[in-house]
Order: C-alpha cells, then structure tokens, then sequence
C-alpha cells in the first residue's frame, strides 16, 4: 500500500512528539517486545539495553524516518549501517514483522487517546515502506556475502587457533573456518559478530569486534578489551567470557564481515588515523593493508591510552615506523614515565601538538573511539577547515552521534 499525502502530514505532525518523547517510546516497545517476545532476547544485544543506547538509537532513527518521510532515500547512509549491523545478526524479513506489531501498538499505548486510527493506520504504511526498503537492501547485502569467495550468511562455526595477549588488557584471537575453507577478503575497517551463551543471563548474545588484521583468505583476528569491574553490563560479559572462557582450539559462532566503516584505498593523498584506546582494532587493519598494497600515501599514526601497560601493537606501529619512511606515528599517554622516547606526549590526544603536516590539503583523517573522543577530534578537524566528506568516524555500539 503506497503511502498517501494526508498520511505522510500525520507522520510529520509525530515529530515533535518524537523529539520530546522519543526514548519513552523506544523503551516501553522494547519492554513489550521482550516480554512478549523473549526468543529476542538472543538477538538483541542485551548490553545496550541496559545503557540505555539502543533504546536512544532508535528513538533518533524514528525520529529521522518520521522528518523525511517525503524522501526517505535521503537517509540511505543511515540506513545502510543499520542494514549491515543486521546482516551480521542475521536479521531476517520475519523479523520486521514482529518488531513492526510492537511498535505500532507501543505508539497506541503510549500516545493514549492521541493514537487515532488514522495515525495508526498512517504509521503502519510508513514502517512497512520501511521495512520494504530496509530488507530489500538487506538481501542486496547478504547476496553479496554468499557471492564472495568462501563467503556465506547467518552464523560460522570458527576455531580459536590462537589467543595471543598484545597489552595488560587486550588479547587477540585468531579464528580459522571450523571446517578448514577459505574466509572471504573484507573491506579494512569491517567488524565480526561473535555468538557466546552467557549462563549470567542464560541468552545466547551477540557482539560486534573490529577486524584487526589485514585481509589474508585464511582467518580473521579481533582483538578484545577486558572490562573492568564486578558489576558489568552484558556487554563487558562477552568480552571477558572472551578472555577468561574461550581458548585455543574452541570454537565459536561468527557471521561475516560487515560495516561501513570502511578504508578509500583510492588516490595517493595523506591519510591520519586517529585512535583511542581498543579503538585502534578497525584502523589496524586498514595500516595493514595500506602497508602490504605497497602504498606510499603518507600514513599518520596518531593514538591515545593510559599508559604503556595498556598499549596494545606498540611494537607492531614502531616496526611499521621503522620500515616505513611514509609512516609517522605520535602517541599520547595519560602518564609518560622518564626516557620515554619522541614521538610520545603527556595526556589526552591533541591534535594541535602534531604540526600542521596532519592538517594538509586533502588529508583524509579516520577517528575511532569511545563517542566523546571522535566528537572532540572531529570538531577539532572542522574547526581547521577540514571538508567534512573527509573525516570518517565510528562509534562503537548503536550510533547516536549526529556529526555529519
């Protein structure tokens, strides 16, 4: 059923609602659809329902959806990064149906008497013109997946071959095809969805890793942070039931790459990558593969952490520096102890220590990290002239950062 004008008025009559009510909405669907839909529960990443990020994450993309309803194909960057994260969970066309009754009647329920049949009916047409675009697009994804050398969809059954410490908090593991085949190449910057049960919640959950390896055809390497504290989100529970559970020769379900945070290996301008903390993993994988290609882009490595305990691949950036006359690093340490070398600063990542060499014409510049660190660096970068189309950023969860 094609939406009508009168239908696309009341949508648009939704948005300050949204605005001021969005999350309140957001929660109370995810509520009713959990209680009424437990089996979701081993879909959704249950971590970012107890912070609270997926409940605001959705909120904004109704709230975008409803604002452009007229057009909706200019949301498609948008919407193409949800659709990758839903193919590495393997969300499927059955699900949209099921999440679509939900947020219908949690929009009657929470709009009261507000809710008239015809804003229901309006808002069910909008979400199954949703729903059409987001799986057909979807499908587009997983056919691209399947067509690949090797490739495939839904969960793998991958070996840990290796589980090898790089700091005082982060480990790598090195996963191969349980059934020895070949792993698809992906593009640097893609992620891994890793599926573990976790008896805490007694749920299987899933994950998003960065792939830190450049592509190779033989195995995929994700490097994990263990998280601190007793009382961890289910979050922090994968990621350590990573660390303290899973070993060398276990097997573990993964869905193939995704993402569109993404290395333009094109052109041959400089390129500065900026990291915080485990944020490093997508962007070591994109270093990676500039260095195998043979390219002499200029290539900057600018990364911050507490201190060199913490730091993981410091060897591996120091090898790459030393082979590499177009390899520049610059690392901040929260605490830099005596004899530290060049090339090391005392506290947070600052840009303006660097010179102005990172801010030449065309540079691209890739941030990742936690969403305070990218909001800093990017309006640092704005704020030096630097044209927008060249700063790439991700964040790592549901994406709630509006830079763009």
């Amino acid at each position: 059923m094609m939406i009508t004008k009168e239908q696309k008025e009341l949508i648009k009559a939704t948005v300050p609602v949204l605005k001021e009510h969005g999350v309140l909405l957001t929660t109370h669907f995810y509520n009713r659809m959990f209680t009424h839909n437990p089996e979701l529960k081993n879909v959704f990443n249950m971590g970012n329902q107890q912070n609270s990020k997926q409940q605001t994450a959705l909120a904004m993309a109704v709230l975008a959806y409803a604002e452009h309803i007229e057009n909706p194909g200019v949301l498609m960057p948008v919407l193409d990064g949800i659709g990758q994260k839903h193919t590495s969970l393997d969300i499927r066309p059955e699900h949209y149906a099921i999440v679509g009754g939900h947020l219908i009647t949690s929009i009657s329920e929470v709009l009261g008497d507000a809710a008239t049949p015809e804003l229901l009916e309006a808002w069910t047409v909008a979400y199954n013109q949703l729903a059409a675009i987001m799986t057909g697009h979807e499908q587009n994804l997983y056919s691209k997946q399947v067509a690949k050398k090797g490739g495939w969809t839904g969960w793998r059954p991958f070996v840990v071959k290796q589980k090898v410490k790089e700091s005082a908090e982060i480990i790598s593991f090195y996963l191969y095809p349980a059934n020895g085949g070949a792993v698809p190449d992906f593009t640097p910057g893609q992620f891994l969805s890793v599926r573990l049960f976790l008896p805490e919640l007694n749920l299987l959950q899933p994950r998003q890793y960065s792939i830190s390896s450049a592509p190779n055809g033989e195995y995929y390497r994700i490097s994990v942070k263990r998280e601190a504290g007793t009382e961890l989100l289910a979050d922090g529970m994968i990621s350590n039931r990573l660390h303290n559970f899973v070993n060398e020769g276990d097997i573990i379900e993964v869905s193939a790459p995704a993402g569109g945070f993404v290395l333009n290996g094109d052109g041959d301008h400089p390129i500065v990558f900026i990291s915080g903390g485990v944020g490093q993993t997508p962007l070591m994988s994109m270093m990676e593969s500039l260095i195998k290609s043979g390219s002499k882009r200029p290539k900057t490595w600018v990364h911050g952490c507490r201190d060199k305990n913490v730091h993981a691949f410091k060897e591996v950036i120091e090898h790459w520096e030393g082979k590499n006359e177009d390899v520049k690093k610059h690392i901040f340490y929260n605490e830099i102890e005596e004899g530290t070398p060049d090339n090391f600063y005392e506290g947070w990542v600052d840009l303006n220590q660097l010179g102005d060499e990172i801010f030449e014409p065309n540079t691209e510049y890739y941030i990742c990290g936690p969403a305070g660190f990218i909001e800093l660096h990017y309006r640092e970068l704005v704020k030096k002239g630097i044209d927008k189309q060249l700063i790439h950023f991700e964040e790592f969860g549901p994406q709630t950062l509006q830079l763009n």
